[in-house]
């Protein structure tokens, strides 16, 4: 996922905001970059990053051809959810910013840590099906 270097770009640009940056809003960023490749930028952080990504959300999403493997929980900064067009939140409740002029959607998903493979497959599925969505929502052309 790219760093903030240039928020100025004509693209749409998302963010996707959990607690720890280690399961859903790490597999919700793989899934929109997957989906909608270089029509859009995708970021993602925590209010509490862990120090790793879940193994299981990884194997997960290498079950569908997406490596997340290298990603690195990180917290998200307020020039990037300023420069967001569209904020989602996953879980991080009263912590998560908001902004004024934001789109905010927050996603009730269960959180996939401390589950197994089995369990955390639907909860991947679900991510893949609004992310589908949003990319629909947002005009963005499908890779």
């Amino acid at each position: 996922m790219p760093i903030v270097d240039d928020l100025s770009s004509d693209k749409p640009s998302v963010v996707f905001l959990c607690v720890h940056n280690a399961g859903r809003s790490q597999m919700a960023a793989a899934w929109l970059e997957h989906l909608a490749g270089d029509h859009v930028d995708v970021f993602s952080g925590g209010s509490e990053p862990a120090s790793t990504v879940n193994p299981v959300a990884v194997e997960a999403m290498a079950e569908v051809g997406i490596d997340i493997g290298t990603e690195v929980p990180k917290p998200w900064t307020d020039e990037i959810v300023r420069a967001a067009d569209v904020v989602i939140t996953m879980g991080c409740g009263d912590t998560c910013p908001v902004y004024p002029g934001k789109r905010y959607e927050d996603w009730v998903l269960d959180d996939p840590a401390g589950l197994d493979i089995e369990a955390v497959r639907p909860i991947r599925d679900e991510i893949r099906g609004r992310v589908e969505k949003l990319v629909a929502e947002l005009g963005l052309t499908s890779e």
